[in-house]
């Protein structure tokens, strides 16, 4: 049998039994003592029970009112908890964050912020997405990430960005190498190297070859690399050069390596926020967001 006795009703109850005195208990809830007298008559009615037997001088709680009231003082406390703990919720301190980010931003970017993010709210949860800039950018359309660290989207995409960081590009070469001695080289260096390129479907290659073709540059591709970390395996090898934004050497292992900036032109990959377009992300979310705004 389904009983509908209210939130109200029930707290009512459970301060009159408290106090055992309809003026304490109403004056405690902050009601007219009619009004809470009301209150438990109809949970009585809903009952078919009594709760209290009273008359003018006392108030006694009855078999039944000593069965109702542990039930009653559990469910108040589960409602209270369920509502500090959506409140918590609302105010971002609790929930979970799945994050996309490219393997470099995820590895520069992600995991500091995460841990000052998690000194304050130590119960929230992350998921992480690691994937090249077509697929996280997909991801983000599609809903499974609640947003994500990438270049600037296409003007198609329903994708807002939010830029945090200009990612300068710089040229890898070996320790070793004479370029290695240089305090700068231009994007020309690579018509006269072997050049290992990224797929196409990263956020490096687009970009490179946008320098190539604004600098009249023939630069054939000796080997394209699967990931950064192979790249720089293939250049310690020597096996060619290549140009990689600078947040891309986290993912390098350096030790036979080195990097030289890039210049004639200087160009930088575009590292921002970026979210699906009508989509309300949750509070954590949000919060989470802006520790990533905000500089260390």
């Amino acid at each position: 049998m389904r009983i509908n006795l209210s939130l109200q009703q029930l707290e009512a109850f459970v301060e009159v039994a408290k106090a055992l005195s309809f003026r304490a208990a109403a004056a405690r809830l902050g009601v007219s003592q009619p009004a809470l007298s009301r209150s438990i008559r109809l949970a009585e009615q809903t009952l078919g029970a009594r709760l209290f037997d009273r008359d003018t001088r006392r108030v006694a709680i009855t078999a039944a009112g000593s069965e109702l009231l542990p039930i009653a003082e559990r469910i108040l406390r589960d409602f209270d908890g369920a509502l500090s703990e959506l409140g918590e919720f609302i105010q971002g301190h609790s929930g979970r964050v799945t994050v996309a980010a490219l393997p470099s931003t995820g590895v520069a970017l992600v995991p500091r912020a995460i841990a000052a993010f998690r000194r304050q709210h130590p119960q929230v949860e992350f998921s992480l997405l690691e994937a090249p800039a077509s697929a996280l950018l997909a991801a983000i359309e599609d809903g499974r990430a609640d947003f994500g660290l990438s270049v600037r989207p296409a003007p198609h995409q329903r994708l807002h960005y939010r830029h945090l960081h200009d990612d300068p590009f710089v040229l890898l070469c070996r320790r070793d190498d004479p370029l290695a001695a240089r305090a700068s080289v231009p994007w020309s260096v690579f018509a006269s190297h072997p050049f290992i390129a990224s797929q196409p479907t990263s956020s490096i290659r687009p970009i490179t070859d946008a320098v190539f073709l604004q600098k009249r540059l023939t630069v054939p591709a000796a080997l394209d690399y699967p990931s950064v970390a192979a790249c720089g395996a293939l250049v310690a090898a020597g096996l060619g050069i290549t140009a990689l934004p600078r947040l891309a050497l986290e993912l390098v292992d350096m030790r036979a390596l080195a990097a030289v900036p890039l210049q004639r032109p200087t160009v930088a990959r575009p590292i921002g926020l970026v979210t699906r377009i009508g989509r309300s992300l949750p509070p954590v979310s949000r919060a989470f967001m802006e520790v990533l705004v905000t500089p260390p």
